[in-house]
């Protein structure tokens, strides 16, 4: 019999383990990849408290800043603004401050890294306790360390969205709920929510089938996941499905393509509104396709899936034209930053418009592959202007055969959108999107 027992990371390791993955992020590689690195015991603790120090990152940066004008060695520096980043603000600190400062210093002296530095730390931590108000005060012009984000972000946003910017960048700090799609091919929203009531989680209908849940719940645990009864998905990323299919005859054998498909839960969607859809969802990473496939055997759909590059349709294209198109190119994710804290400081003034040459380089090789009468459905998790707006107004400039149909473009949370199918319900709280739906013009006769 197995009598072992399983004890709680001390929360120093957990402070380790966080430093290096903000030391990571600060490199430039991403927080997902340093958290699947990390001994399963390790993993939740280090997540929450790394998404936490990464929201106030700015901010703590600034106050290293106000305590010692040199920056110490990047594990050192690191793990002081770790702790800055959890304790600045006591209301909301995960530890009480006075135990965060002890077990940072601890953690400092237990690292080769950052052990030559324990007393440099100390020291700035002591004073930090000493002198809180006035340095948390001090920072606050700063405009990084008012709103935990990198300057040219907040100008940006600024400019893009003059009426809503505070609103997109408050929404950042908050952890987002988890919401569900419900297959309505198998079930109803009215009977998930009931079954998650029995298990003590209300829940708020969103969208057309969706519901955000109160509390999150580990995905096995959600009534009717294994089963396919239901999916997680932001109540914005639900939208694609109905708005590229809207208007359609959805018991069609429509001929559908799902260009930048991983993992697969737009591709789900599309096949539960359309079961009789002849699909093709490509990813260009082999390893990717296969959450396709394991999320297309859940919900007990079919697909065509191929690991190819949407952007070279020589390789794959069988020279058929498509009913309708799902672009969700690939863009800088700054409308799901509060999903992924790690991707306001990973990304470059300059990232936007190279991705949008990507995006406007798909559309126009997708475009051809379109039938005339059909759709094609542009989104990205973006709500930067450059990845949205302007990459469609110029496609619509080059390309007369193309109509814009009613569809949200920015889709902004707490904002209500224009030409959504919503159904009787609103989206709730969401992630930032963009959504143009084009259609091919019929050739003349």
């Amino acid at each position: 019999m197995n009598t072992a027992v399983h004890h709680a990371p001390p929360l120093w390791r957990l402070l380790q383990a966080s430093a290096q993955a903000v030391q990571a992020v600060r490199a430039g590689r991403s927080l997902t990849a340093q958290l699947e690195a990390l001994p399963a015991d390790l993993r939740p603790g280090t997540q929450a408290l790394s998404f936490q120090a990464l929201r106030q990152l700015g901010c703590a940066t600034a106050l290293r800043a106000q305590l010692a004008k040199k920056p110490p060695p990047a594990a050192a520096d690191a793990l002081l603004c770790t702790a800055l980043a959890l304790a600045w603000n006591e209301a909301q600190a995960p530890y009480p401050v006075h135990t965060l400062v002890n077990q940072a210093v601890e953690a400092a002296r237990k690292h080769r890294q950052t052990q030559g530095q324990a007393s440099f730390i100390n020291a700035c931590l002591r004073r930090f306790l000493r002198e809180r108000d006035a340095l948390v005060a001090a920072v606050q012009g700063d405009v990084a360390a008012r709103w935990n984000h990198p300057d040219w972000w907040v100008q940006r946003l600024q400019a893009d969205h003059p009426e809503h910017w505070t609103r997109l960048l408050d929404q950042a700090q908050t952890p987002a709920p988890m919401t569900l799609r419900v297959n309505e091919r198998t079930t109803k929203v009215s009977q998930v929510q009931a079954a998650l009531e029995a298990l003590g989680v209300t829940s708020t209908p969103v969208g057309g089938s969706g519901l955000q849940l109160h509390k999150a719940l580990p995905v096995q645990q959600l009534p009717g996941f294994l089963q396919g009864q239901v999916s997680v998905q932001d109540a914005a990323a639900q939208l694609a499905a109905p708005l590229l299919m809207q208007g359609l005859d959805l018991a069609q054998p429509w001929r559908v393509l799902d260009a930048c498909a991983a993992p697969g839960g737009k591709t789900g969607h599309l096949l539960e509104l359309c079961p009789r859809a002849q699909v093709l969802a490509l990813d260009v990473d082999a390893q990717r396709c296969q959450r396709i496939h394991q999320n297309l055997e859940r919900l007990q759909v079919h697909a065509e899936v191929r690991a190819a590059d949407a952007a070279q349709p020589a390789q794959w294209w069988d020279g058929q034209q498509f009913d309708a198109v799902l672009l969700d190119a690939p863009c800088t994710a700054s409308g799901i930053v509060r999903r992924h804290p790690d991707v306001r400081w990973l990304r470059r003034p300059g990232d936007s418009a190279q991705l949008a040459r990507t995006q406007a380089q798909l559309l126009n090789v997708l475009w051809p592959l379109l039938k005339p009468g059909g759709r094609l459905l542009y989104c990205t998790c973006s709500v930067f202007k450059a990845e949205g707006d302007a990459v469609v107004d110029s496609f619509l400039q080059r390309n007369t055969d193309a109509r814009f149909c009613p569809s949200p473009r920015h889709l902004i949370p707490g904002v209500v959108p224009v030409g959504v199918p919503l159904g009787d319900n609103a989206l709730g709280e969401h992630d930032g999107f963009y959504y143009a739906l084009l259609e091919k013009r019929p050739t003349a006769a």
